[in-house]
């Protein structure tokens, strides 16, 4: 599962790669490809578990980023800009936000609400494109024979059509599960989930003018949105220590690190969330999908363990700070043992028991 960073040029995307990921890769110029990389999930929960269990290894879960090249009008003449788009599960779009004079806009103005109108509109464009050339072939294929697959796919088509027309995504439509599997391998862009991340200045770290101008745009378009200022950021990580970052985040009066807010929001946009396991020997925070089974659950640490489930000790992380240990969960009967049809919440502590 991957998110694809995407925006106009001079929107401080490369800085908000370079900082997630700790790629250099972002400083190369005439950038023409996709270049993937990976960045750490900032969860509290996970440095809280390593503090209290001080285990002798740590593991972090992980996503998969890729930068996308600019979004301009050569690369949407071309049309390559979409095909990368296709490829990706998820789409940050990085809008400017920040006044300089020194940097250009594309449009000749900072207007960040015209420039997502903009890109979406591009976006709808794309799907528009497709569906009337999708519509057209199967009208030459349905008129030399008479398929109920494609007479289906026809109809859905034209309900899509006029969706598009309306100006909604196709993230806003509903689809049946036969409807899905008929269109699950068509490059949709308007189905992916979509996270608006406004690069603001470091004065403008506390406004927040431009979310509630987007506020109610985002609640009709199912859009996340959020703030960040990716030179501060890059600044923050080229610090020494954490205790260092956290004394600059406090000055700039920055309450919680928005590179753990994006990638919280990035995990809500693919659908996942996050569990963990415990011990001395390793603290180790994994991904599932939102809805997953304990077995399920146990298949993202290994097979064996999904194939030979037996029960889950359940560990709820709320209750694991309100009490303090393990020893003393037992003793209050807040240790839970579920079974196969237990269905993992965010930010359990598992212990998962099986046979092979």
């Amino acid at each position: 599962m991957k998110v694809g960073i995407v925006g106009l040029p001079q929107t401080g995307k490369k800085t908000l790669f370079r900082v997630l990921t700790g790629s250099g890769a972002a400083d190369q110029g005439g950038q023409s490809k996709p270049l993937p990389g990976t960045a750490d999930i900032v969860d509290e929960r996970f440095d809280k578990l390593v503090e209290m269990y001080e285990p002798k290894k740590e593991t972090r879960a992980r996503i998969d980023l890729v930068l996308l090249p600019k979004i301009e009008q050569e690369t949407i003449a071309k049309g390559d800009i979409f095909q990368h788009i296709v490829d990706v599960d998820a789409l940050c779009h990085v809008v400017r936000s920040f006044e300089d004079e020194a940097v250009y806009h594309a449009s000749g103005s900072v207007e960040p609400v015209r420039d997502v109108e903009m890109i979406n509109s591009e976006f709808l464009m794309h799907d528009q494109i497709f569906v009337e050339k999708r519509i057209e072939r199967l009208e030459t294929a349905l008129k030399k024979i008479k398929d109920e697959r494609q007479a289906k796919e026809f109809d859905l088509m034209k309900r899509i059509q006029v969706h598009l027309e309306e100006e909604q995504p196709l993230r806003l439509m509903q689809f049946s599960e036969e409807e899905d599997l008929l269109i699950r391998s068509y490059p949709f862009i308007t189905r992916k989930e979509l996270i608006l991340v406004f690069n603001v200045s470091e004065d403008d770290l506390g406004d927040k003018t431009v979310l509630e101008r987007v506020a109610a745009h985002c609640r009709e378009q199912k859009m996340e949105a959020m703030a960040v200022s990716a030179q501060v950021e890059s600044e923050i990580a080229q610090l020494d220590s954490e205790e260092e970052k956290k004394e600059f985040r406090v000055d700039l009066g920055i309450e919680e690190p928005a590179l753990g807010i994006l990638t919280r929001l990035c995990l809500k946009a693919l659908g996942r969330m996050s569990f963990f396991t415990v011990g001395e020997d390793e603290v180790h925070q994994w991904l599932v999908r939102t809805g997953s089974t304990a077995p399920e659950a146990a298949g993202a640490i290994h097979s064996d363990l999904q194939k030979g489930f037996i029960r889950a000790e359940v560990i709820k992380y709320g209750e694991l700070l309100e009490y303090g240990s393990e020893a003393e969960l037992k003793k209050q009967g807040k240790l839970y043992v579920q079974g196969k049809d237990y269905i993992v919440e965010e930010g359990d502590i598992l212990n998962i028991r099986f046979n092979v």
